[in-house]
């Protein structure tokens, strides 16, 4: 069985200061997918026994940024989606295995008054090609910030929430065009009723203590690699970021 883990930790080198190394080691993952790791090259020297590390860096310094730690020799490493619109972020570093694709991706979020609305739905329709490319070829696990509560049950405050980022209805529906288009929430696989389970808190208004959150960090597997998944869970436990890591255990 492998495990894997992802987390926004929204700034690595903030997070180290708050216990980042230590729940690496206690939660023990296979791969060890970051995103908004917010550094340049060189800005950080981490390394863990045993791991390779692979980071795609956003060319504006302090923004976005994407890495993988992984135990296990990937075939090839890619960074971005092909499309030079979309890759000077550092939102996607993919690896391809034997027998399947790990994607991890930071998706842009649409910001205040949605002013990066429009320029998301054209970054949703080329990474569902781009997913889809690879899935032609063999399965595909993509495990990131989705930046998305997909259902009324993935946020604390549906209504109040509706229109802004994260939650409006363009963004939603784009995600069940995803998962329409071959992919499983395995979360929610396994957890289809299941309220009040959240991945991302504000830090305002003691938003974390309340539970007022919402889960829009998730792992999506291939609809015909659903089979083989033993598991999927939330480490709300774990501090150090706004965002807490998400699992899944997969039986490769």
């Amino acid at each position: 069985m492998m495990k894997f883990i992802s987390w926004n930790v929204n700034g690595l080198r903030a997070c180290v200061g708050k216990g980042f190394n230590e729940a690496f080691t206690q939660l023990d993952a296979d791969f060890f997918c970051l995103q908004e790791t917010k550094m340049q090259q060189g800005q950080l020297d981490i390394a863990f026994p045993g791991y390779q590390s692979y980071w795609n860096y956003a060319e504006k310094k302090g923004y976005s940024g994407t890495a993988i730690f992984t135990r296990h020799n990937p075939i090839a490493v890619t960074y971005g989606i092909g499309v030079d619109e979309h890759d000077h972020e550092g939102r996607v570093v993919t690896l391809e295995m034997d027998k399947f694709f790990l994607v991890d991706v930071y998706v842009p979020n649409s910001q205040d008054e949605l002013r990066r609305l429009d320029y998301r739905m054209t970054w949703e329709d080329d990474f569902r090609k781009y997913l889809l490319s690879l899935d032609a070829k063999k399965p595909v696990i993509v495990c990131g910030d989705m930046n998305v509560a997909h259902e009324e049950i993935d946020i604390k405050n549906p209504k109040s929430n509706r229109h802004n980022a994260g939650f409006t209805d363009e963004e939603r529906a784009k995600m069940t065009e995803l998962l329409g288009a071959g992919f499983t929430d395995s979360f929610r696989y396994y957890n289809p009723d299941l309220a009040g389970a959240y991945s991302w808190w504000s830090y305002r208004f003691h938003a974390r203590e309340k539970n007022a959150g919402w889960r829009i960090d998730y792992f999506l597997v291939s609809n015909r690699f659903v089979p083989s998944m033993a598991g999927a869970s939330i480490h709300n436990e774990v501090m150090g970021s706004d965002h807490c890591p998400v699992e899944l255990c997969i039986n490769v």
